[in-house]
């Protein structure tokens, strides 16, 4: 008689059992398995997006972008005057550093959004991770052109005359 893996499907080799033995069984990982060093290694991706992203803000931070000299221009707004959905993003993070919430959605408010919509997702990876379960983000079409849409509204609104409100 065949057997066959229950999980594969595909057939196991045969073994001969001698009187008293079974069959070696599958037992699931206890609860103790998965903590230690496998939940350091499920966690060490996010924790190293952490720092890098940490470090990127901390340079913002005590790297003024309102002074001249220290960040290049925006090429888009060097050559044609139009400002970018980007324009006003290093301004904004670095008021947000500073806690300054009014200044960072003045010079480019989603940017604010996402910085706070990437801290959720940082979050659930993280709690995903140390749970052993995969993080997945399935955005389909539609959610892909709604966020362009978005940003091409807010750069034309931006950059005409009614929208100054939402130049940096």
């Amino acid at each position: 008689m065949r057997r066959v893996d229950a999980e594969t499907g595909k057939p196991t080799p045969s073994r001969t059992l001698t009187q008293g033995t079974s069959a070696p069984q599958h037992t699931p990982a206890t609860p103790a398995a998965t903590r230690g060093p496998a939940l350091l290694g499920r966690l060490a991706v996010p924790a190293a997006v952490l720092t890098t992203v940490a470090g990127a803000f901390a340079y913002v931070g005590s790297v003024d972008p309102n002074e001249p000299g220290h960040y290049p221009v925006c090429p888009l707004l060097r050559f044609t005057g139009v400002l970018c959905p980007g324009c006003g993003g290093l301004r904004s993070a670095h008021a947000f550093v500073h806690g300054d919430l009014p200044t960072a959605l003045q010079a480019n408010a989603p940017a604010v959004l996402a910085y706070l919509g990437l801290a959720v997702l940082w979050t659930v990876w993280v709690v995903r991770a140390a749970r052993g379960r995969p993080m997945r983000i399935d955005l389909g079409p539609v959610h892909l052109w709604a966020a362009g849409a978005l940003m091409l509204t807010f750069t034309v609104v931006r950059n005409l005359p009614f929208g100054g409100w939402l130049r940096p």
